[in-house]
């Protein structure tokens, strides 16, 4: 069997023990202690293990470097979350809801700056490097045109009106809690971690499909939703956003896409973002078949929507293979040639 290509992406094994324990000079037991003419034992003791090839590998293979994304971003998340919660007990629930959603994705940025891109065999920033302006303009554009031809096929079919004039004044908290928070929490959650590092160890497909399953799934708790609205969701935003992904292999395009996404159908058409109320520049109404309009979910749960935005994210996979950036299973790749 051919091997698929796996230009795009390397995954060559490097040291980051230290890294991991930066307090620590490596090198040896011979090796003096910072500011001091020798080390105690204890720390000895940590070098040896630290630079044990053994635990090098267990701790930078991509399942183990999974889960420490994840107890990093999702600890600080909800620790930051609960504080915020107590701190903030008599303030008004907009404002609590406003402030948290603001000060939790400033948080999961910085874990994922501190801890999250320095994990791994390969460690990488999916946060930097040129393009980024380009790269975010393209996804609010694309996300923008996406939604609006969604719109436009349901309202051609009868099935969508403006009702009348919307709330201009709850716009800039919308685009702090439907869109700027979502797209970076959900992207660094499901994209930079869940999918990198399950393509790291089983190749592009099975990453594909387990992210875009479990990011579906974390919608069932909205309100209205059910198991086909987050069905739909897995596959018109789990496909989409990962094959911006990767693409790019950043997260300013998938992260652009999914706050337009957002922002364009609740803030200026006025449909329910993923079954939340929606306070947008319109008031409008959907009636008609809940298979067409996706019942008080939203578009999102509509075959419209997952139709539409689901070949737009295959035409875009498509595209990413034919530039080389899908990856195959940790066993497929060839091993790593030895140091010169």
């Amino acid at each position: 069997m051919k091997r698929p290509p796996t230009r795009g992406v390397s995954f060559r094994a490097r040291d980051h023990s230290a890294t991991l324990f930066p307090h620590l000079t490596f090198g040896g037991p011979d090796v003096q202690h910072r500011g001091s003419g020798r080390r105690d034992c204890a720390e000895i003791g940590a070098s040896m293990i630290a630079t044990s090839p053994p635990v090098q590998r267990v701790l930078t293979t991509p399942l183990v470097a999974l889960a420490i994304a994840l107890a990093a971003l999702l600890g600080a998340a909800g620790l930051t979350a609960g504080l915020l919660e107590m701190a903030l007990r008599n303030v008004a629930a907009d404002e609590v809801y406003l402030i948290t959603e603001a000060v939790v994705t400033v948080v999961m940025l910085l874990a994922y700056k501190l801890v999250v891109r320095r994990l791994g065999r390969e460690p990488r920033d999916d946060l930097t490097g040129p393009g980024a302006a380009r790269q975010t303009a393209l996804g609010l554009g694309a996300g923008f045109l996406l939604f609006s031809s969604i719109v436009a096929v349901v309202a051609l079919a009868g099935l969508y009106r403006v009702t009348g004039p919307g709330d201009a004044d709850f716009l800039l908290f919308a685009i702090v809690t439907d869109g700027i928070a979502p797209a970076v929490g959900e992207e660094i959650l499901f994209r930079a971690i869940l999918f990198r590092w399950l393509e790291e160890q089983f190749g592009s497909w099975p990453a594909l499909a387990v992210s875009s399953f479990l990011f579906g799934a974390s919608h069932l708790g909205n309100p209205g939703s059910s198991w086909f609205a987050a069905i739909g969701i897995a596959l018109e935003g789990g496909v989409l956003l990962c094959a911006a992904y990767m693409l790019t292999r950043k997260l300013w395009l998938s992260m652009g896409i999914h706050a337009s996404w957002n922002l364009t159908q609740g803030e200026i058409y006025g449909v329910p973002v993923s079954g939340n109320e929606a306070r947008g520049l319109l008031q409008s109404q959907l009636h008609g078949p809940d298979l067409l309009t996706g019942s008080s979910f939203g578009l999102e749960a509509s075959v419209v929507a997952i139709t539409i935005a689901t070949l737009c994210g295959l035409a875009l996979l498509r595209l990413a293979a034919q530039r080389g950036k899908w990856v195959p299973a940790a066993w497929w790749r060839p091993a790593p040639a030895p140091p010169a």
